[in-house]
């Protein structure tokens, strides 16, 4: 299985998300928005830290596996699919925020 390093996808989104958050603080002309917004990046945050961390998991039981600390493979297997699944999730979400994006930034004023 490929190594599912996202640390890479996790800063470049930290510091977006940061950015987004800064400019959001300074327009609180509509807190319902600004709620809105926030609560959406912290998701998306989440999203990541939780991918993080089944990747993280998933390495911890292919070690464990090839180490003989356990002779389960089922749990290897289980570990390297969420991680997968969740990987795929997380792209997925990005890219539909991705086209949202564009579309944002294609509307005419």
């Amino acid at each position: 299985m490929a190594e599912l390093d996202i640390a890479a996808v996790k800063n470049i989104a930290a510091e977006a998300i940061n950015k987004a958050k800064e400019s959001s603080a300074v327009n609180n002309t509509e807190k319902t928005n600004d709620d809105a917004f926030s609560n959406l990046l912290s998701e998306a945050m989440g999203l990541v830290n939780d991918t993080n961390k089944l990747a993280t998991n998933a390495e911890a039981e292919q070690l464990n596996f090839a180490m003989g600390y356990t002779d389960n493979a089922h749990d290897l297997a289980v570990a390297q699919q969420k991680a997968l699944l969740s990987l795929q999730y997380t792209v997925a979400v990005k890219n539909k925020f991705m086209e949202a994006y564009k579309e944002i930034m294609n509307i005419q004023i």
